[in-house]
């Protein structure tokens, strides 16, 4: 499956369009996890841990997303956006929205 934030892909004809598909993922933060990462950003240093947790939250959505356009007979997905948003009392909660248009080249 060919994976592209462009409308078209260089070198490919598109032959069908197959419909938008999307793919979320909501991921809770562990306090141990926010305590250390509040630390590292009052000190100025980088939060390893919202940073793995981030990477999960965007592979499982695309993956997730991937797995809807196969179902449409896709064999690509162009026009990819993704969205970070945090959800949850306090922003306790990390959503990993992504959609794109899944087509046949």
């Amino acid at each position: 499956m060919i994976l592209s934030t462009t409308p078209t892909l260089e070198g490919h004809t598109i032959l069908e369009y197959k419909g938008v598909v999307t793919g979320e993922t909501i991921l809770g933060a562990n306090i141990v996890k926010d305590f250390f990462a509040h630390i590292r950003d009052v000190v100025g240093g980088r939060s390893g841990s919202y940073e793995k947790v981030l990477r999960q939250c965007r592979d499982q959505s695309l993956s997730e997303m991937e797995e809807r356009a196969a179902e449409l007979g896709a064999n690509a997905i162009v026009g990819i956006d993704i969205d970070y948003e945090t959800i949850g009392q306090n922003g306790s909660m990390l959503m990993v929205a992504v959609s794109g248009t899944a087509v046949r080249i």
